[in-house]
């Protein structure tokens, strides 16, 4: 039996141009339809369509047509399907970030990297930090401070100097950024089960934006950070570049 595919791009000429060749040459089938969307672009391309993927798991196999790639597959026309066929799954997990803002408004949203918490103006961020219900950190003062997942380590957590988590860690990178006081405090290694919750110690004064990937809500008062197990994300990458792989790799890096 074939295997039915839909392609995605991202708006890059390059991309959509790759998007014409593999319909061509493949087919196209509508996503709810398809047993494997590939999605032609960028990192970027590659969360746009693992978004769409939160209510219906089919597996998203990327081929870079954008900039890094980290998340994606190399970009060849020759024998998709095989490659298809051979491919390594990788299952990960999304954040959930539930934040109260200060009009007492509550909204929700999904995050595949990271959650993370800004500052708005030039003011420094003043933050508690609690844990499974217990006060971790009663203050901080930050430029922001973020909670990533093993997938999302390698990216923004990485720039702000967090840790590097293995796919099948079973943790969460909690990373502040730019920290002020305490000026030796780095960060922490939670469990992935675990509720973060980051209060803004004084909102009004020192707005913070919360945003979970690039989705943001502004004007943040609370935010509690969870891990959604019920939305597993299914990649899936050629044979000896798994997730997995790259993630060490990264390790190595020099």
């Amino acid at each position: 039996m074939s295997t039915k595919i839909a392609f995605v791009a991202s708006k890059r000429p390059e991309a959509q141009n790759a998007l014409k060749t593999m319909v061509m040459r493949y087919g196209q089938c509508d996503e709810q339809d398809a047993d494997v969307i590939v999605a032609l672009g960028g990192d970027g391309c590659m969360l746009d369509t693992l978004r769409r993927r939160f209510d219906d798991p089919r597996p998203v196999y990327g081929m870079n047509q954008g900039t890094i790639g980290f998340l994606m597959n190399d970009y060849r026309e020759e024998k998709l399907v095989e490659r298809l066929d051979r491919a390594e799954r990788a299952v990960i997990y999304p954040l959930k970030m539930r934040v109260k803002t200060t009009n007492g408004e509550v909204e929700t949203r999904l995050a595949i990297n990271e959650v993370s918490m800004l500052r708005q103006t030039s003011q420094t961020a003043k933050l508690k930090i609690t844990i499974d219900g217990r006060v971790r950190m009663a203050s901080l003062s930050c430029d922001g401070v973020l909670v990533a997942t093993p997938a999302g380590s390698t990216a923004y957590n990485l720039s702000a100097h967090g840790p590097i988590l293995p796919i099948g860690a079973n943790l969460l990178a909690l990373t502040p950024i730019s920290p002020f006081r305490p000026r030796r405090w780095r960060g922490a290694l939670l469990r992935h089960d675990a509720n973060v919750e980051i209060d803004v110690s004084t909102p009004d004064l020192r707005p913070v934006a919360a945003s979970a990937d690039n989705q943001e809500v502004r004007h943040a008062e609370s935010v509690i950070v969870t891990e959604e197990r019920s939305k597993p994300l299914v990649m899936l990458f050629d044979e000896g570049h798994a997730l997995e792989e790259r993630i060490l790799q990264e390790q190595f890096a020099h």
